[in-house]
């Protein structure tokens, strides 16, 4: 990148890895992608901006700290030396003076800086809340880190625990960061929809629902005012914050405690699942439905959670499927409130939920309606007698920053017995993780264990104070690592506001679809609050989003752990990184899952070496010399449109190997040392665009063929080849020509040829002329532009 070029600036950038360890190929997709975008860029005449960097702190350099007595920076920083040497193997072009490290100081400095920018907005907050524990890791994991109930990391079953924490509240950005997609025309739709899903906005209506012979008012809120008269019970989840008051005189009390416990292990996102058993226990306690007085049993269910809505749900087995089953499953009332317009319903009858539209029934004054209609009027009238209130209701929840753990960037607060919470003075960042510490084999976080850490003084009063020992979310590192890569030295500001204005929003951004949630959506937020705060001046981050699908190897994604693992050092060691490059961007349509071959790699070697030969070897033209001038430019064509967004690596990849094809189809000449002179100016063109297309993708081998072919300067400094209009017009036309419906010749005619001239041609052929025989056929019939048939 030149700061000073007038050119029009490509910021092009590839999600910045976790320095784990050693890549392999899988790895090697998304980073390969991105240099060859960039290097096409570049060869377009765009002032190219591609940086790399590393998302270094995290639980596995610390758990391997616990196991091998071995420092977590000390590991990192040994990982990232190994992939920085893999990156330049591959060829992987970046400017390496641009790199940002997350661990190291001069970088969480500023992730630090913009915690305490939320903190003064209002948007950091520390709240008492029931959260996902992996006990083997020892630390907090979000909803999205716990697959199937088990932490994503080491397998262990995930309990939930009651912790102080710190959040984001990134819920406070629900409307906006849904809104704001109309600004992501050229991110994929799926990745779209999915953040759409998980922020989950829905219209509906809240209701108050009073428990029996107490004070106590349960909220629910439900999109399906329609329902109402159909509510037979009520769920609360087990960390409802009035359970212990509703329990607290129960007989089985102890019961409910044991059920509570025993549910609390299960994960959420796991709990409100469809196929998840419904599992519950009675209250002994009844709450009062507000439309019609009835009164309905209080149950504690696990398939209603907290954190995804009010923790309260009004149960309408009749028309609701979870509750249909829990209902089933207990012996709780079905009523039927909407019915069948085509055939009546039995409660007593039904195997499933009756979940269509239909006709109000046993409802009331509204008995009659259609129950689309019921919902708005139901509404209305709750509106008016003061039963409910209408609400816009967000499955997101707020950001849990908290981690119990070592390694990652402290949170830059202070606790005063006298002050209370106060931050700490953004001239004091960054807050330093000591690192002289002893980790335990408990995974517990050194930090509270190291005094010199967490005694200070109180930036208010000047008294003793107590750091904050939890570290955050590595996601807050990542959510803004592409602003730091403009200025990453700069020690006085986290980033230069002129340059990220200037280059930000990112041009194209490529990465996992694994990270189209949580990755994006909290970079998103943080940009959002950036903007709104004045420190930069655009709504979103990433202008185009590439998403490339996993290589995989025996049909599953490949591991260490699996056995599966091909070594990209191996392969480079042994065909050379071209090879790799070129059958990395082969191997399949880059948005989609691809089996790793070994032979694939093979044949990729033996074209890279037949294109070798067209520069060593010449081959002279006939009298084909249009034809081979218009597969030329039918190639250019296609290679350009394929790199220009749609990134149809392999389909580009393909053509290119058709020309090369149609070039060897000429004459070789024998005299090697007047080739050049004596090529034809349709095979020089042709043997030029071939090397030139190539490059992007294999240029290693690009360049030295561009320096044979007799040029001086770099192959990326050339100009990217345009093709001509005229030349893939075409003069001539082939036509299969069929004898009663059998292929048995092939015929060359004027493109604009008549039917007569056509005819006149096909009857001359001689190998048609065998097979008729010399006589006139009965019929010619003649399929424009396709084929020709003989009937005889």
């Amino acid at each position: 990148m030149d700061p000073m070029s007038r050119k029009e600036k490509y910021y092009c950038l590839m999600m910045f890895p976790y320095p784990s360890a050693a890549l392999h190929v899988g790895h090697g997709r998304n980073y390969i992608i991105g240099d060859a975008v960039t290097r096409y860029k570049i060869m377009r005449g765009y002032n190219v901006l591609s940086p790399m960097g590393f998302d270094a702190f995290g639980l596995p350099a610390e758990n391997a700290a616990i196991k091998n007595s071995v420092h977590p920076e000390t590991s990192t920083l040994s990982n990232i030396k190994t992939m920085r040497r893999q990156f330049n193997s591959w060829g992987a072009g970046y400017d390496w003076d641009r790199e940002v490290i997350s661990c190291l100081p001069d970088y969480y400095k500023w992730t630090q800086w913009i915690f305490l920018q939320l903190y003064k907005k209002g948007l950091a907050y520390k709240k008492k809340a029931s959260v996902n524990w992996c006990p083997s890791c020892q630390t907090v994991l979000a909803n999205e880190q716990v697959i199937d109930g088990e932490c994503e990391r080491c397998s262990s079953q995930v309990t939930l625990r009651d912790l102080e924490q710190w959040f984001f509240k990134i819920t406070e950005y629900s409307q906006r960061l849904l809104e704001d997609m109309e600004l992501l025309k050229d991110w994929p739709e799926r990745v779209k929809l999915m953040q759409k899903n998980w922020i989950g906005r829905s219209q509906g209506i809240e209701i108050d629902f009073k428990v029996k012979d107490s004070d106590i008012v349960l909220r629910c809120f439900t999109t399906r005012a329609d329902t109402i008269y159909g509510v037979t019970y009520m769920v609360i989840s087990n960390e409802h914050p009035a359970i212990q008051e509703l329990i607290k005189n129960a007989p089985n009390k102890k019961e409910i405690e044991k059920f509570i416990d025993q549910t609390r292990k299960e994960n959420a996102a796991d709990r409100v699942r469809a196929e998840q058993d419904k599992k519950g226990i009675f209250t002994g306690r009844f709450v009062v439905n507000p439309m019609n007085n009835k009164a309905v049993p209080l149950w504690v269910g696990n398939y209603v959670v907290t954190e995804y809505g009010t923790g309260a749900v009004m149960a309408v087995p009749g028309h609701d499927q979870r509750d249909f089953e829990f209902a089933k499953k207990y012996g709780l009332n079905i009523e039927i409130v909407i019915d069948n317009p085509k055939e009546r319903l039995d409660a007593d009858k039904m195997k499933e939920a009756y979940i269509e539209e239909g006709i109000m029934v046993n409802s009331g004054k509204f008995n009659g309606l259609p129950s689309l209609d019921a919902i708005e009027k139901i509404a209305d009238f709750m509106e008016e007698k003061k039963i409910g209130k209408r609400e816009v209701h967000y499955k997101l929840r707020d950001w849990l920053i908290s981690r119990q753990r070592y390694w990652g960037a402290p949170i830059p607060m202070i606790y005063c017995d006298k002050c209370g919470i106060q931050p700490v003075d953004e001239k004091a960042l960054p807050v330093l993780l000591p690192k002289n510490v002893k980790f335990k084999p408990a995974g517990e976080s050194p930090l509270k264990d190291a005094p010199e850490f967490v005694n200070t003084k109180c930036p208010e009063c000047g008294g003793k104070g107590r750091r904050e020992i939890d570290t955050m979310d590595t996601f807050v590192d990542s959510s803004w690592y592409f602003l730091r890569y403009l200025s990453p030295k700069d020690d006085k500001k986290p980033f230069d506001k002129g340059l990220v204005n200037k280059w930000m929003p990112i041009d194209q951004y490529i990465g996992g679809v694994e990270h189209a949630i949580l990755h994006l959506l909290y970079s998103r937020f943080i940009v959002k609050v950036l903007c709104d705060m004045g420190h930069v001046g655009f709504k979103e981050p990433f202008a185009k989003l590439f998403t490339q699908g996993m290589i995989t190897k025996n049909g599953i994604k490949m591991s260490k752990s699996r056995g599966n693992v091909v070594s990209s050092d191996d392969l480079i060691e042994k065909y050379g990184a071209d090879t790799v490059r070129l059958y990395t961007l082969f191997i399949g349509p880059p948005e989609k899952d691809a089996e790793w071959s070994d032979r694939g790699v093979e044949g990729a070697w033996r074209f890279l070496n037949r294109v070798w030969r067209l520069i060593e070897d010449s081959h002279q033209l006939d009298e084909n010399s249009v034809k081979l001038k218009r597969k030329t430019h039918a190639t250019i064509k296609k290679v350009t449109e394929d790199m220009e967004g749609t990134f149809h690596f392999n389909t580009a990849i393909s053509s290119i190997m058709e020309l090369v094809n149609e070039i060897y189809t000429f004459t070789p000449i024998a005299d090697r040392d007047t080739y050049s002179d004596r090529r034809s100016e349709e095979v020089n063109e042709a043997v030029q665009a071939v090397v030139i297309l190539l490059a992007p993708f294999v240029p290693h081998i690009a360049e030295e063929m561009w320096e044979k072919l007799g040029n001086k300067e770099s192959i990326f400094k050339a100009k990217w080849p345009v093709y001509d209009k005229d030349a893939l017009t075409q003069d001539t036309i082939e036509l299969p020509v069929q004898v009663n419906g059998k292929l048995r010749s092939k015929i060359e005619a004027p493109s604009g040829a008549k039917e007569d001239e056509i005819k006149q041609i096909v009857l001359k052929d001689p190998v048609i002329c065998k097979w008729t025989e010399g006589k006139e056929p009965k019929k010619i019939i003649i399929v424009k532009g396709k084929l020709v048939n003989l009937v005889i």
